[in-house]
Formats: C-alpha cells, structure tokens, sequence
C-alpha cells in the first residue's frame, strides 16, 4: 500500500491496516491532521470532538470509507470520559493519542486570575491525565499511550521565560506522566510526551516555523518508531529525546 505526501510515495506496512488508534481532541489543526494522517497510514481510528457540532473530523469521516469513526467528549468532564470507556468497551486499542492544549493570554503569572490559571492546568495536565487512567486500559499490551506536550513543558529549556501559566500546564504535564509511569513501572506499553515543533496554528500563531503538514507526519512516524520501547520518552516530533 502506498500513500502520498506531496509527490512522494511513502510505503505503508499493510499491518497498519489491522490497528486502532483512538485521537482524543481530533476537531481541528493538529488533532485533526494526526487522525488524517494515521488514517493514510491504514489505520483505523476513533477521533473525539467536544460538543455536537459539525467540524473538520466529520467531513473527514464522510471519506474514510467507513476507517474513521467520530465520538464525542469533553475531557474537562470526568464523567463523559467515562461513558466514551463504555462506549468502547471490548475494543483494543493499538494507540491512545491524548491532544489538549489552551493558552490564554502571555502575562506574568502574578497578573493571571485564579478562574484562568485553573483552567489552563485542569485541560492542559489534569484532563489528559484522567483520560490516560480511565481509557488507558484499552490499549492492549503492544500499544502505546501518548500525549501532545511541548518543548515548554521542559523546566531545563525554559531560558526566555514568557508563557508562564501555559509552560507550567505542560510541565505539570510532564510530572504527571512521569508519575504515572513510575507507578506502572511494569507495564510493557509504550509512553510518550511529545512535541510537535512550533506550528503555525491557533496557539503557536502566525510567526511559527513549522505547518502543520511538517509536523504531523513527523509526530505519526515518531509513535510508530517508538512502538515497542517500554517507559516514557520525552521526544519532538524528530524523535529526537528533550530535557526534562
């Protein structure tokens, strides 16, 4: 099977076509773009949107041939997460992809509400992680549970300052997955934080290096080449390790 990016034909293992992938926050940009992508790659998947409203995934479905399904979920609400778990109940998962990420405005943190600080930290770290612990179980022992970080979340690379409340969601983030890794420090799966580059979108703005169509793929083939390695990896979308 062969797909294409631009003008050039990329292979695709045919076993891809036998795996699942679930991409929580697949609306738009890169959520979006990661569920095209997979579903070019031969996998099945399973992408969410928060409300009922038609977006980008729903278009995207009408073309899948039937590969794509839509679901609906707000992860700031623990108990929608729990009825997606039942709606999927009895299904393997090869892939968790946990997408979330809001930033308000760039202020120094003693300018920041409370009411914003909370709600970049419970979307940004808190949720994430709730989807992790209650849909995780799905995954089978081959697969791979990841969350979209980003370079901002890394305490060591953080020499500009700037983004605070936004850089300490992805560095509670960070913790986070690292605490739930040590306390499932047998488990054989795959883990990943990973950053997709500075992308031109809604959050990363119009001066951003990178396009969507750049960082994307690079995410996809840094799960796949990942898969199999046990314990959290803190990568970009190179695959190349960050600081912590």
């Amino acid at each position: 099977m062969l797909v294409f990016r631009g003008e050039e034909e990329i292979p695709v293992p045919e076993s891809n076509n036998h795996k699942t992938a679930l991409v929580v926050g697949a609306s738009r940009t890169l959520g979006l773009a990661l569920a095209a992508e997979l579903l070019r790659r031969g996998w099945q998947v399973i992408g969410t949107v928060r409300g009922d409203q038609r977006t980008g995934l729903h278009e995207l479905a009408e073309t899948s041939d039937g590969r794509l399904l839509v679901e609906s979920v707000d992860i700031t609400e623990p108990e929608q997460i729990a009825a997606l778990r039942d709606r999927l109940a009895g299904r393997d998962l090869d892939l968790l992809f946990v997408n979330a990420g809001i930033a308000h405005a760039n202020i120094p943190v003693g300018e920041v509400t409370t009411e914003s600080f909370t709600e970049v930290l419970v979307t940004n770290a808190l949720s994430p992680l709730r989807v992790i612990e209650t849909l995780g179980p799905l995954v089978v022992e081959t697969g791979t549970l990841a969350v979209m970080s980003s370079r901002q979340g890394s305490v060591g690379m953080n020499t500009n300052g700037g983004h605070e409340v936004y850089r300490s969601s992805k560095s509670a983030l960070n913790q986070l997955m690292r605490s739930y890794a040590a306390r499932n420090a047998d488990d054989p799966r795959t883990l990943l934080l990973l950053n997709p580059g500075w992308v031109r979108t809604e959050l990363g703005g119009p001066g951003a290096p990178l396009d969507v169509d750049e960082s994307i793929p690079g995410v996809v083939d840094t799960v796949e080449a990942r898969t199999g390695e046990r314990g959290l990896h803190f990568v970009d979308y190179q695959n190349q390790p960050l600081p912590w």
